[in-house]
């Protein structure tokens, strides 16, 4: 179901110019949704409001590859300047999604500055982002890189696992059993909360500042 949306969230109506609120509709989108399939044409950017896309591609012997994880914000920003998407959106949680036409936002960021500003400083956040991914990656243990996607893509180490564990092992780079295995062993060493929806840091767990692990308890 679609409708004009009239109230849009703050981060979008935030980086938006007031002429193009108009143009944005909202839509919600079940799990195994697709927004956009390899080969098509962008007619429109989306905006995750709630819930959990990716981008996804097959690789060399027919694996899904995840190109990228939104939860909150664009997804696909590149596909603004393309003329076929090179991947498929997939919705991997029941979410809600702003759509914008792209002709609307190309139109606007050459005729508004500080509009085309906004969006610049939006794509330098996504690109902190991904840096802060593969920082993750080059972790060699599962249990580190679970404790830096919780310090740095959640709230006060706490997480919302909109799409389960198996999406976020996808997202960690590891198998997901290997996973399950690390958010038992975590949570029997109390470094480690999980909750109906979310995972949560333990009173005792160990903290990433910038490469350096310390180890923090409460006092």
């Amino acid at each position: 179901m679609s409708d004009k949306v009239s109230r849009l969230p703050a981060g979008l109506s935030g980086l938006l110019p007031p002429e193009l609120h108009s143009d944005c509709v909202s839509t919600h989108y079940s799990k195994g949704d697709l927004l956009f399939k390899t080969g098509h044409k962008p007619t429109h950017m989306f905006f995750i409001v709630s819930g959990e896309v990716v981008l996804e591609r097959l690789g060399l012997h027919g694996e899904s590859v995840i190109l990228q994880r939104t939860r909150h914000g664009f997804v696909g920003e590149a596909s603004l300047q393309s003329e076929r998407y090179h991947c498929d959106g997939k919705v991997m949680a029941p979410s809600g999604i702003t759509r914008v036409p792209v002709r609307a936002i190309r139109t606007a960021l050459d005729q508004d500055p500080a509009f085309a500003s906004r969006w610049i400083g939006m794509l330098n956040r996504e690109v902190k982002r991904l840096r802060l991914q593969c920082e993750r990656l080059s972790l060699h243990k599962v249990q580190d890189r679970l404790i830096h996607l919780l310090e740095t893509e959640g709230t006060d180490g706490r997480l919302a696992l909109e799409a389960g564990l198996k999406s976020m092992a996808a997202e960690l780079g590891v198998t997901h059993e290997a996973l399950y295995r690390c958010v038992a062993d975590m949570e029997k060493k109390k470094l480690l909360l999980r909750e109906p929806g979310f995972l949560s840091l333990g009173p005792v767990h160990t903290h990433f500042t910038s490469a350096k692990v310390v180890k923090t308890a409460p006092i």
